[in-house]
C-alpha cells in the first residue's frame, strides 16, 4: 500500500490581501475573513450562515476573531464546520489583526474575556431564569382571575390588560435571553425552550418619501409602535414560518391563540377579547420599542471603520443606570454595553462584570454612556428630531 504523501504547507497571506476580499469591490466579490491568524473564505458559506449572511459579511476582509468567539458557546462544534472553509493561515511577518487597530486595547480586551471565564460569569444561574419563568406565568393567571372574579367592567378589563401587557414584555425578555443562548450550556435546549416561550407565552420597514420626518419625535410613539408589533410583526412572523414550512415554530404559535380565545372568550365575548388583545399588543409594543431604542438610537453609529470590537461596541451603545425596576423593566438591557460586548452571557452577571468594562474604558479613555432611565427616554426623542430634520432637508434638496 503506498504511504500518503508529504501535506502541501498553507497559503500564507498578508493582511493586504485579505482586505481586498471585502465584498465591496467590483465582481468577483470575495469574502475572506480571518479567526486565529487561520484565513477562511466565505465567499459562498455566507448565504447559509445560521446567523445571517449580513452579520458574517459584516467582517469579510477583517479579523473576526472577538465576534466570533462572543457569539459561540460551542467553540469545538463550530470549528468542525468551519475547517471546508480554511484556506490558509496569516504570513509569521503578519501580527494577529490588522495594523490599524489599537494592539495594546485588543490584548486588554481579550485579557478581560479571558478573566469572565475564570470568573465564571458566561455560566448562568438556572433558579433566576426558572424564578422569571415562574413571574411571567404568575401574572398571566393574575390577569385571567382579575376578570374572572371582578367580571369585564372598565377596571379589572384594563387591570387584565396591563398584567398581560406585562406578561408579554417579560416573556419579550426571557426570549431574548434563550435566542442569545444565555440559558443553556447546549444551543439544541436554548433553542428548544426559546420556541415555548415566543411561540406559546407571547408572539425594516421602508420610508416614504412624503412623510413629515421633521415631526416624527411628536408622532413616532403613537403611531410607531401600534403599526409595528401588533400588525407588522405578526403578520410577518406567520407569513415567514409557512414560507419556510416551520411547522413546529406555527403550531406553538397557534397554541398562544387557541389558549387565550379558550380563556378569555367565555368571559369577554368576541369584541371583548379583540379589544382585549389589541390593548395588550399596544402596550407591549410600546414597552418594547421604548427599551429597544433607548441604547441604540440616540449613540453615533457610522459605517463600519474596522476599528476594535471593545471600541466599536462603546460607539453604538450605551447604559442605563442600574436598580431593581431598571433591571425588571428593561430585562437588563439596562446594560447593553456588556451584553454587546459579552452577548451569550446571561444577564444576572451585567453587573459583576460592568465594573471590569469601566476600568478598561478609563485605562484607554474610552467614555462609558450611563444615563438616567428617564433621560435615556428624552434622549430617544432629541434623536428622532434631530434625524428627521434631517431626512427633510434630504427630501427637499434632492
Amino acid at each position: 500500500m503506498e504511504a500518503p504523501g508529504p501535506v502541501p504547507p498553507p497559503r500564507r497571506f498578508t493582511w493586504e490581501e485579505i482586505a481586498q476580499r471585502s465584498a465591496r469591490g467590483p465582481p468577483p466579490q470575495e469574502r475572506w475573513l480571518v479567526i486565529d491568524r487561520k484565513v477562511y473564505d466565505i465567499s459562498r458559506f455566507h448565504r447559509r450562515h445560521p446567523g445571517g449572511s449580513r452579520v458574517i459579511s459584516h467582517y469579510a476582509g477583517q479579523d473576526a476573531t472577538d465576534p466570533f468567539i462572543a457569539f459561540h458557546p460551542d467553540k469545538a462544534l463550530v470549528r468542525k464546520y468551519m475547517s471546508p472553509l480554511l484556506i490558509g493561515e496569516l504570513a509569521p511577518d503578519q501580527p494577529s489583526f490588522e495594523p490599524s487597530k489599537n494592539k495594546k486595547l485588543v490584548e486588554d480586551f481579550r485579557e478581560l474575556r479571558a478573566t469572565v471565564e475564570k470568573m465564571g460569569l458566561l455560566k448562568p444561574n438556572r433558579t433566576f431564569f426558572m424564578l422569571h419563568l415562574c413571574h411571567i406565568l404568575l401574572l398571566d393567571v393574575a390577569a385571567w382571575l382579575t376578570i374572572w372574579y371582578f367580571g369585564s367592567s372598565t377596571v379589572p378589563f384594563l387591570i387584565s390588560a396591563v398584567l398581560l401587557g406585562t406578561v408579554q414584555a417579560q416573556a419579550g425578555w426571557l426570549q431574548h435571553d434563550f435566542g442569545h443562548l444565555s440559558v443553556f450550556s447546549e444551543s439544541r435546549w436554548n433553542h428548544l425552550v426559546h420556541k415555548f416561550v415566543i411561540g406559546h407565552l407571547k408572539l425594516g420597514v421602508q420610508k416614504k418619501k412624503f412623510m413629515p420626518y421633521n415631526h416624527q419625535h411628536k408622532y413616532f410613539f403613537i403611531i410607531g409602535p401600534p403599526a409595528l408589533v401588533p400588525l407588522y410583526f405578526q403578520w410577518y412572523i406567520f407569513y415567514f414560518v409557512v414560507q419556510r414550512k416551520q411547522w413546529v415554530d406555527l403550531a406553538w404559535m397557534l397554541t398562544f391563540y387557541v389558549r387565550f380565545f379558550l380563556t378569555y372568550l367565555p368571559l369577554l365575548g368576541v369584541k371583548g377579547i379583540l379589544g382585549l388583545h389589541l390593548l395588550v399588543r399596544f402596550i407591549e409594543s410600546n414597552w418594547f420599542v421604548w427599551i429597544t431604542q433607548m441604547n441604540h438610537i440616540p449613540m453615533h453609529i457610522d459605517y463600519d471603520k474596522n476599528v476594535d470590537w471593545f471600541s466599536t461596541q462603546l460607539q453604538a451603545t450605551c447604559n442605563v443606570h442600574q436598580s431593581l425596576f431598571n433591571d425588571w423593566f428593561s430585562g437588563h438591557l439596562n446594560f447593553q454595553i456588556e451584553h454587546h460586548l459579552f452577548p451569550t452571557m446571561p444577564r444576572h452577571n451585567y453587573w459583576k462584570v460592568a465594573p471590569l468594562v469601566k476600568s478598561l474604558c478609563a485605562k484607554h479613555g474610552i467614555e462609558y454612556h450611563c444615563k438616567p432611565l428617564l433621560t435615556a427616554f428624552a434622549d430617544i426623542v432629541h434623536s428622532l428630531k434631530d434625524s428627521g430634520e434631517l431626512w427633510l432637508d434630504a427630501y427637499l434638496h434632492k
